[in-house]
């Protein structure tokens, strides 16, 4: 068998995965995510934040969450970036971030904010597992080492994001994501598969 030939069949598989698992979760979360949406209207503003972020090969796409932040949040966060927890300034962490709405901080305790991304990866933007996308923002300040990351789409969860979540610096997330993706396969995705609702449960390391 050719080395394409096996390439685009792990593709194959991938894509697979992503839409039967993709389908499945949105057949079984439609309720709460009614429930969640009605909670985040009574906060006021919209229900849904769409916010561009970068997928493979630096392809710019809107990824959907439920609003958990306050409709004026970008706007406000030249003035947070002195608090940045991650301190070499290319992503952006903070405790009690002021922007979170009431509903928001527990939807994040619990990343119930990123439900809405099953649809994303249904459309094909982003897959169940690959690194978490960064936004335009974070992708100018990459080196040529850390876009890296951007050579497959990125995913709902990742491999640091089940070691650490939050707590890990960028440097640590771009050598774990860069391990995953040199040694991604089918079977690699499904262990990572399986730890992600211990880690959302006891909100491990969420901000």
């Amino acid at each position: 068998l050719s080395w394409k030939w096996l390439t685009a069949s792990a593709a194959i598989s991938k894509r697979a995965l992503d839409i039967a698992g993709s389908l499945a979760a949105l057949t079984v979360i439609s309720p709460p995510l009614i429930l969640i949406g009605a909670l985040v209207r009574l906060d006021g503003g919209p229900i849904l934040f769409a916010q561009t972020r970068v997928g493979r090969h630096g392809r710019e796409f809107k990824m959907l969450k439920f609003r958990s932040m306050r409709p004026d949040a970008e706007k406000q966060l030249a003035a947070l970036l002195a608090a940045n927890q991650h301190g070499n300034g290319v992503t952006f962490k903070i405790k009690d971030d002021p922007r979170v709405t009431r509903i928001g901080r527990w939807l994040r305790r619990f990343s119930l904010d990123e439900l809405p991304q099953f649809y994303n990866v249904l459309r094909g933007d982003m897959s169940l597992v690959g690194p978490r996308p960064p936004v335009p923002r974070e992708v100018a300040l990459y080196t040529l080492a850390d876009r890296r990351r951007l050579s497959v789409k990125p995913g709902i969860t990742c491999i640091w994001q089940i070691s650490g979540r939050a707590e890990i610096d960028f440097p640590g997330q771009v050598v774990l994501d860069v391990g995953y993706i040199e040694s991604q396969s089918l079977g690699q995705d499904l262990r990572i598969l399986s730890k992600p609702p211990r880690a959302v449960v006891f909100g491990s390391g969420a901000y």
